[in-house]
């Protein structure tokens, strides 16, 4: 831990916004013990002669004279990815023996309770009809703003706009009295434009003076305007610099100051509306609730936050075994940057000679990802997976129009492709055709592939396909079906939702893919709980990089660039210091190393659960990628048990559910992740076995198919202390500590079981109702043999 907290402070002191940086990746941090090759430093392109990123650690990959290949292949790292990889060097070798051979609503007990009903945006989509690819929410800053409300206030928050009108009035103020003209109409509140005076023509060199003599930025409207906004960390001696400079540039001989301006015009702290017509004052009272009349000060806010986080099982408490999710650990190495302000207080329009660490890191990052994808160049624009998607569909539908021939704009998509693609393409214009997977692995079908290429020869424009796939297993003819699509004139676009089973091993590039996207808030370690934020950056091959989408603000991506996707150049910039932080600490050795572990991981707990329950889709040596389908299908026959039962009574054993009922409906996605430990492991694989052995109960008719532990579950404290435990089939200590180390280590849900039906008829829902579609992904899969 000293060394990373070492390399973080060092990308710290080289990033400060005003300076250059000359090595912002402080090697030392990257792997020590292994002197890997490093990854090119500040390029925007990978070379054409470079090594694809993983053939850097080829020699680990082979297996030694001596037949011992597992301790090459999980040789324990000095480094902070050693700390970042959940198994030991030891527990691996243990881990690969044991693998087989190759809205509102009410609680059971009448409580309110909150509850979420959606309709599921990936089983539900319809692909050639969608018209929303939302993935990645915004969750977290919705939360930080909800937490600002609620820590101001309503009067907090009049307070505030209080202060923020008459500083911008004072302002006003100053520049008229030094001869400029107020070009803002109506009533001010945090902006003032002015013109004339020192600004006529010359708009350019004043906002150069204020940046260079009074650290002030400004916004540059034309060469004839400036525009002035404030805020409430605007300070005093703040607004003093921009009259002096006001008064400066014009050459007023008066001294002014900003008490002597606010006596001039009257203003009033608790009256700065006044000046607001009577029409535009709100009369209505506002954040009436009583969560934001309570918790003013650090102490009750802090407690606040402090309640609510104790309602949700969170990676500090167990894994999160969601499938599709990869939720990783998010070192605190990597995540102390972004709240420096060299990183969290600059604007993202800032003079570029003010963020220059901003553009080293950006530079490297972009490098950094195109070595690892195998791909030429990288945009980090887009803000989420969807966005990425959509972005590199839009990249190339601009190539495919500069081609001679027919329009091309037909998508080809698997049912095991992940959820958005179809909504992605549609968006983009795309006519969607579905393609089959074989019914019994859950591979590509080749032969409808083939038929479906050339059938639309013509007009194909690309295939979508997700890689490992989402059913959990790597496609097998992947390349071949790269190569058929380029032969009838198709690009071929690969979604980096499950990257977490590639770095290092193999590339999209090296697939044959033309463009794929990357999750930042999955592979590359930025936290994205409640579904945000999120980065989904894109790598495209070299014809395709002309076309990377530009700003109009600030020059990037391609000299043919499609028109911007995100408001800002960069997208969600502040927090790429955590990707970049994880890149150089990991290093090329330490990111393939854990490649190797998050697909042990998923291995390891489908070969204890293989014997317990089926597995929907495995490759032919019966093993899977990082993540795989657990079926619960058949136990609703035998027992009356769903995944949704299986999913709430894991919250008894301290865990979050997998991902449920997706891609396939009443079954669980597993995803491990590299980062948990064995033990863990082996934790979270006694629950689930345990978990079977209540079923059996059931099944046995030792137990009810009504009013069972399952069926009763999650069981709060309050369900525990107060039920009336005579007409249950189970007793209390079932319900609470059904194995050992729960006495220990418990979390206890807040409520229990909600009454989904009462839930259903009190809500409010904008919901399309849910269409079937013979070629929907999710569509009804084999019950495995």
């Amino acid at each position: 831990m000293q060394q990373s907290l070492v390399a973080a402070a060092r990308l710290r002191s080289a990033s400060l916004s005003r300076g250059t940086v000359s090595s912002l990746t402080s090697r030392r941090c990257l792997n020590l013990s292994a002197r890997r090759q490093l990854l090119q430093p500040s390029k925007h392109v990978r070379p054409a002669q470079c090594r694809p990123f993983y053939s850097s650690t080829a020699t680990d990959t082979q297996s030694p004279s001596d037949g011992h290949v597992q301790s090459t292949l999980f040789a324990p790292l000095d480094t902070f990815a050693r700390r970042h990889i959940g198994p030991s060097s030891d527990d691996t070798i243990e881990m690969l023996k044991a693998l087989d051979p190759p809205a509102k609503s009410l609680d059971e007990l009448g409580n309110n309770a909150a509850r979420l009903a959606l309709q599921t945006r990936e089983q539900h989509i319809r692909r050639e009809k969608a018209t929303s690819n939302i993935c990645t929410a915004q969750a977290l800053l919705a939360n930080m703003s909800a937490m600002y409300a609620v820590y101001h206030g309503p009067e907090g928050l009049k307070s505030i706009a209080h202060r923020v009108i008459n500083s911008t009035r004072v302002v006003a103020e100053a520049a008229s009295k030094s001869g400029y003209t107020i070009e803002t109409t109506g009533p001010l509140f945090d902006t003032v434009v002015i013109s004339g005076g020192a600004i006529a023509g010359k708009a350019g060199d004043f906002a150069k003076v204020a940046e260079q003599e009074y650290k002030t930025n400004l916004r540059v409207v034309d060469e004839n305007r400036i525009g002035i906004t404030l805020d409430e960390t605007v300070e005093k001696e703040d607004i003093q610099a921009i009259i002096d400079l006001l008064a400066g540039a014009a050459k007023s001989s008066s001294k002014l100051t900003v008490d002597s301006l606010a006596k001039d015009i009257g203003l009033s702290a608790d009256d700065a509306a006044s000046h607001v017509p009577a029409e535009l004052r709100r009369k209505t009272p506002f954040l009436t609730h009583p969560v934001f009349n309570t918790h003013h000060s650090e102490t009750n806010i802090l407690r606040y936050i402090h309640h609510l986080q104790s309602k949700d099982l969170s990676l500090v408490h167990s894994m999160i075994p969601l499938g599709s999710c990869t939720m990783k650990l998010n070192a605190t190495t990597e995540m102390v940057p972004i709240t420096w302000p060299e990183f969290s207080n600059i604007h993202p329009f800032a003079p570029p000679e003010q963020a220059k660490g901003y553009e080293t890191l950006i530079n490297e990052l972009e490098a950094d990802l195109a070595e690892i994808t195998g791909f030429h160049s990288v945009s980090l624009q887009p803000n989420s997976g969807a966005q990425g998607e959509f972005t590199g569909l839009r990249v190339i539908r601009k190539y495919l129009e500069q081609q001679p021939g027919k329009k091309r704009d037909i998508c080809l998509i698997p049912v095991s492709a992940h959820g958005t693609n179809p909504a992605s393409a549609a968006m983009a214009g795309m006519r969607v055709v579905t393609i089959k997977c074989e019914s019994g692995t859950g591979n590509l079908d080749m032969a409808d592939l083939k038929a479906k290429c050339e059938k639309h020869s013509e007009e194909l424009g690309a295939i979508m396909i997700t890689y490992p796939s989402t059913f959990g297993v790597f496609e097998p003819k992947v390349k071949e079906a790269c190569d058929l699509v380029h032969k009838n004139g198709g690009q071929v676009y690969m979604d980096g939702a499950n990257m977490n089973a590639q770095i290092g091993l193999c590339s999209p590039g090296e697939i044959g893919a033309d463009v794929c996207h990357l999750n930042l808030h999955k592979t590359f370690c930025i936290p994205h709980g409640g579904g945000g934020p999120g980065v989904g950056p894109i790598g495209v091959a070299e014809h395709l990089a002309p076309f990377l989408p530009g700003h109009p603000l600030v020059k990037t991506g391609g000299e043919q660039a499609i028109a911007p996707i995100s408001g800002a150049p960069w997208g969600s910039a502040s927090i790429l210091p955590i990707s970049w932080a994880y890149v150089k600490m990991m290093g090329a050795r330490g990111l393939t190393h854990a490649t190797k572990i998050t697909l042990l991981n998923a291995n390891y707990i489908l070969s204890r659960l293989r014997p317990h329950y089926p597995i929907l889709y495995t490759n032919d040596n019966g093993r899977c990628a990082h993540e795989f389908i657990l079926d619960i299908r058949k136990f609703k026959e035998t027992a009356g048990i769903e995944a949704i039962d299986v999913a709430k009574r894991l919250q008894d054993y301290g865990f979050h559910a997998p991902t449920m009922s997706w891609p396939v409906a009443n079954t669980l996605m597993i995803e491990p992740t590299e980062s948990e430990s064995k033990e863990e492991l082996d934790r979270f694989c006694d629950a689930l076995i345990s978990i079977r052995k209540e079923i059996t109960l059931v099944e046995e008719g030792k137990q009810p198919k009504d009013g069972n532990v399952l069926k009763m579950a999650p069981h709060s404290v309050k369900d525990i202390v107060t039920s009336d435990w005579e007409s249950r089939p189970y007793t209390r200590e079932t319900a609470a500590y059904p194995l050992a180390y729960l006495k220990e280590k418990k979390f206890w849900p807040t409520v229990t079981r909600l009454d989904d039906a009462y839930g259903d008829m009190n809500l409010f829902c904008t919901c399309a109702p849910a269409e079937t579609f013979e070629d929907m992904t999710g569509a009804a899969a084999p019950m495995p043999t």
